[in-house]
């Protein structure tokens, strides 16, 4: 009697409801009785019912109080795969997202962005676009190289773009057959690696310092910094006659032969490719041997620091020039090779 009254005051607010909601009360439960009566024990929910109980859920607020033979979270859990399966069907038919960047492109990117340290990820766009490659600007910021703060140039930029401005000047000392001992001074123009000056004696005196430094610039071209070490035969006379010319000596450290490297290396292959192969006999031996040697090293002799072209630049010589013959220099040490019509 206690379960009759229960349903009959449950059914009363029935009473009241729209038709649409009672058809789709109706609906929910038959199905769930056909589903019951396929089934001897536990339900065996199938995809199709699945579908209609997420699509019901959607369109029936009611579903709770008519759904019995599952938990209402497992309707929700239903519609949620349902709406990834959907949404993971329509990616797979539209295919891939942005088209793969090619490996060359990244380096480039890269590059770029190493080369120049100041660029942000338009400008680099920008270059790309000259290039003829269109680059999102996500991209370019997913693989250009990250800093965390501003960049500073690097030694061989800050020298290249001093290099006209700059001579060094050292001492290359010689011993000769007699065992004296010969200062030889070089003055070295960084630009191209030309050696404008040199010369020999047996006591390098600051006043003869100076007047080599006025033989090498006679006119309007003296150079804004001269580069070199604290030797002594830098003297007052010396300093006062580079301070006159407009020059600003830069000193390096004591015992830092390498803060002066373009001139040390100009030296070095002064001893390694001319002198430590002759026997020096006098001053006037080494000026004629040193006068061949800078010869060929300004006319033929190719430099790696200079894409493999002379401090003077060499011109390349097409092959309807004629056959190739060697010319020997510096007495023979050396030869270099040029083409001459037969």
């Amino acid at each position: 009697m206690k379960d009759f009254l229960l349903l009959l005051l449950g059914s009363i607010p029935r009473l009241f409801r729209t038709r649409a909601a009672l058809e789709a009360e109706i609906l929910a439960l038959r199905h769930q009785l056909l589903v019951l009566q396929r089934t001897s024990r536990r339900p065996q929910i199938t995809a199709g019912d699945r579908l209609f109980w997420s699509w019901l859920s959607r369109i029936w607020p009611g579903w709770r109080d008519a759904l019995i033979f599952v938990q209402p979270e497992t309707v929700i859990a239903w519609r949620k795969r349902k709406f990834q399966e959907y949404w993971a069907k329509l990616s797979r038919h539209k295919g891939p997202g942005r088209p793969p960047i090619a490996m060359e492109v990244r380096e480039l990117i890269r590059r770029i962005s190493e080369l120049n340290p100041d660029w942000g990820s338009p400008h680099i766009v920008g270059e790309l676009g000259k290039l003829g490659l269109e680059v999102a600007k996500s991209t370019v910021e997913k693989y250009m190289v990250r800093r965390n703060g501003p960049r500073s140039q690097g030694w061989k930029t800050f020298l290249r773009n001093h290099l006209r401005d700059l001579v060094s000047i050292d001492f290359l000392i010689v011993p000769t057959a007699r065992f004296k001992i010969l200062f030889v001074l070089v003055v070295l123009v960084h630009l191209r690696r030309r050696v404008v000056h040199i010369n020999v004696t047996e006591n390098p005196t600051a006043q003869w310092v100076a007047q080599q430094i006025v033989e090498a610039f006679p006119w309007e071209d003296a150079p804004t910094f001269l580069l070199r070490d604290r030797d002594g035969a830098y003297g007052t006379e010396f300093r006062r006659r580079v301070k006159n010319l407009g020059i600003k000596e830069i000193l390096i450290a004591p015992r830092s032969p390498w803060q002066n490297p373009y001139v040390e290396r100009m030296i070095g292959s002064i001893r390694r490719e001319c002198l430590d192969k002759v026997i020096v006999l006098d001053e006037g031996h080494v000026r004629t041997v040193l006068k061949a040697y800078l010869k060929y090293y300004h006319s033929w002799r190719t430099h790696m620091a200079l894409d493999q072209d002379c401090p003077e630049p060499r011109q390349i010589q097409p092959k309807e020039l004629g056959g190739v013959i060697a010319v020997p220099d510096v007495g023979g040490l050396y030869h270099h090779f040029e083409r001459r019509a037969a």
